[in-house]
């Protein structure tokens, strides 16, 4: 996978256009880069006022299982170890105030690693 330019190079460019040395076409050309990624770079630096890049946020939402979530299904499975996923989800929901699919339950019980003891019961 492509790596980031360093901020290094982003500044050196930067510095350069700031002294009115070359245009950006120029600059471009000078250090080995496109002309996107010096428009690109300007720009951020624009708007932002730094040079250097921003650090990148989380991706995606933030999840719902909090630690105090995961303290709640410990709690719930040392009480009583034979629940199933839909009992558990839904004492979770009225205990913790939070909804979670049976997937994401089962995803998270992975991470804990806290085993399933038993099955629903059958009629």
């Amino acid at each position: 996978m492509p790596r980031a330019f360093s901020d290094d190079l982003r500044c050196r460019i930067l510095n350069a256009y700031e002294r009115g040395e070359w245009s950006l076409h120029e600059l471009a050309e000078r250090f080995g880069v496109s002309w996107d990624y010096v428009k690109k770079i300007r720009k951020h630096q624009l708007r932002f006022g730094q040079k250097e890049r921003v650090p990148q946020g989380r991706h995606g939402p933030v999840s719902r299982v909090t630690a105090e979530v995961e303290h709640q299904l410990r709690a719930q499975l040392r009480e009583q170890p034979d629940l199933t996923l839909e009992e558990l989800r839904q004492r979770l929901q009225q205990r913790a105030q939070v909804k979670l699919s049976k997937s994401s339950l089962w995803l998270c019980l992975e991470r804990l690693q806290l085993r399933r003891k038993k099955n629903p019961i059958r009629q």
